[in-house]
């Protein structure tokens, strides 16, 4: 998987984006999602998560997740509707993992994606360069 620079922001091929700077990664049916390169960054310091429910029914566009950082909290949208099948706790002690390693170890929550082709709505990762370039 490769990275595009843009700026002091990393975005990933290989990876859908939403406007709202979650990054998508599509395996079969399951999506991990996270917040870009460029959303942590404009965050600066996370200091905590709300992540949402294993076993909770999500739809596309739905807040299901807080970030909380030392200069705002962000709500979380799950780019794809579905049901959470699983929720990094790794981030309820080390919040501070979306910073480091925000398209790795901070990935939030995953998802059993009911319609597949919802992700047909979602960026590329050029398109995503734009969007942050338009910024």
């Amino acid at each position: 998987m490769g990275e595009i620079k843009v700026g002091k922001y990393i975005v990933r091929d290989g990876l859908y984006y939403t406007e709202s700077d979650e990054w998508v990664k599509v395996d079969d049916y399951t999506a991990t999602i996270g917040i870009t390169d460029y959303a942590q960054k404009k965050l600066r310091d996370i200091v905590g998560v709300d992540l949402p429910k294993r076993g909770q029914r999500v739809s596309s566009g739905e807040a299901v997740a807080v970030v909380e950082s030392v200069k705002a909290a962000a709500d979380i949208y799950s780019p794809v509707s579905g049901e959470i099948i699983e929720v990094n706790e790794d981030l309820i002690s080390a919040p501070e993992l979306i910073n480091k390693d925000p398209y790795g170890r901070g990935w939030l929550f995953k998802v059993k994606m009911s319609n597949v082709d919802e992700t047909k709505k979602l960026l590329s990762s050029g398109s995503y360069v734009n969007k942050i370039k338009g910024d």
